[in-house]
């Protein structure tokens, strides 16, 4: 009993990076717990208590369903890629270790754990600088940008590619600190930045000078003018003061992409800015400004400075709404469940992903993607909506009917099929009657 309370008990405060060294030192890697997953529970407590709180007190909604739905979606195929190998910043880390290390700082000292700590968020503040200094690794992290709104869920909406180059940067750590006490420190300092993702949290005081709140971050997620390339701090955002990327929070901020999307198909969230910095690259005849489009900052054209400037940017106004497509009711609730299936075949398939062959793997994250695509197209209304929403409610069924897919609970099992049943009927009708319509229209 006592365990399970400690556990629980370091579970909520790994959020807010509250473990004590005593208490989450290791060896090796293998002995540090997945504190990411461990939070999991608490992710959720804490959306729902955002969302009682905000529409108690908040004029506005907090989240639409549309919105909620896309960013627990990115961050769903954000760990995709760890379904075919271990994290390269991990793995990465541990190879420079064993090979390179110019020191071996003791895993059990309390100064160790310290230095880490700081080192590990002094190279986040760089990682997360040159996310928006260096376009194609802007491309990556305009993902977490992309929503117009700003609640515990954006926290969610991470890049599925991000990753491959973030490891970089947490290299030099590896030439003293074991990889053990990283892992630890890699998990805690992403689980931080969750809670700071609230518009409910106004001004913590004292707090504000040293630690990054969510009054900052809030800075950073605008596309006021004000508020661009600011505080990228990830725990402290002393890193913001000392190199002067500090701005602090004045008139309301607008939040998302400086040019909206305005679109929740979630591969075009993912991946369109990739297209957008190739289009570009093209117009240039030099083989050196085609390759500047790449490394210098997003808004960088010939004649302008590294980080461009911010003349071509919409002015913000401050009466900016949202991207909020109409969608019924019935619709909304029809994507709901069925994203609590996929969110169940996610959550099974990492949970047995080591019994699992790579055939089913790689078939069970397909409809996945498929899933989370087609949901995105009926949020967005696209004409095609249906038919792709026809077809996968035909691979749905025919997953439960070979037991690849397991409803939420036991005792749903024979009321989900008939819902994916039901589902599958009223697509294939509207289909039908979208046919029968275009025939009419050309006779």
């Amino acid at each position: 009993m006592a365990a399970a309370a400690v556990s629980s008990s370091s579970g909520l405060r790994s959020i807010f990076s509250l473990l004590t060294p005593n208490e989450s030192s290791f060896e090796t890697v293998h002995e540090v717990p997945p504190y990411v997953q461990q939070a999991t529970p608490y992710f959720i407590g804490l959306m729902l208590l955002e969302l009682v709180v905000g529409a108690l007190k908040a004029d506005t909604p907090i989240l639409t369903i549309g919105d909620g739905l896309t960013s627990i979606s990115c961050g769903m195929i954000s760990r995709m890629p760890q379904l075919l190998f271990r994290g390269l910043e991990l793995s990465t880390y541990m190879y420079v270790w064993e090979n390179f290390r110019f020191v071996t700082l003791p895993w059990d000292s309390p100064w160790t754990w310290w230095a880490c700590l700081l080192g590990v968020d002094f190279c986040y503040y760089w990682v997360h600088r040159f996310a928006h200094e260096v376009a194609f690794m802007w491309a990556a992290h305009q993902v977490h940008h992309s929503s117009e709104y700003y609640n515990l869920s954006t926290a969610l909406r991470q890049s599925l590619t991000q990753p491959f180059t973030s490891w970089i940067f947490y290299i030099p750590l590896a030439l003293a600190v074991p990889p053990s006490i990283f892992a630890v420190h890699i998990q805690l300092n992403l689980l931080y930045q969750f809670w700071i993702h609230t518009e409910l949290i106004r001004d913590l005081g004292p707090l504000e000078w040293i630690f990054n709140t969510p009054k900052h971050h809030r800075v950073h997620h605008g596309r006021n003018e004000y508020c661009i390339d600011k505080n990228y701090g990830g725990i402290l955002i002393i890193w913001d003061r000392l190199f002067g990327t500090f701005a602090e929070e004045s008139e309301k901020v607008i939040y998302g992409l400086v040019f909206p999307i305005k679109t929740f198909e979630i591969l075009y969230v993912q991946l369109h800015y990739y297209r957008y910095l190739w289009k570009k690259s093209k117009y240039y005849k030099k083989i050196k400004n085609k390759f500047l489009t790449f490394l210098n900052g997003p808004s960088w054209k010939p004649g302008k400075p590294r980080l461009g400037d911010h003349v071509d940017n919409p002015k913000v106004t401050g009466t900016e709404l949202p991207h909020d497509p109409s969608w019924t009711l019935p619709l909304q609730l029809y994507a709901v469940l069925h994203f609590l299936l996929v969110l169940k075949a996610y959550h099974d398939l990492f949970e047995h992903k080591t019994m699992l062959s790579q055939m089913t793997v790689l078939g069970m994250t397909c409809y996945i993607l498929l899933t989370l695509t087609a949901l995105g197209f009926i949020i967005d209304q696209r004409p095609t909506a249906g038919l792709l929403e026809m077809l996968r409610c035909i691979v749905t069924a025919t997953m439960q009917r070979y037991h690849l897919l397991t409803p939420l609970l036991p005792a749903l099992a024979v009321p989900t099929e008939a819902f994916v049943s039901l589902s599958l009927l009223f697509w294939v009708l509207q289909c039908a009657s979208q046919l029968f319509s275009i025939k009419s229209k050309t006779t």
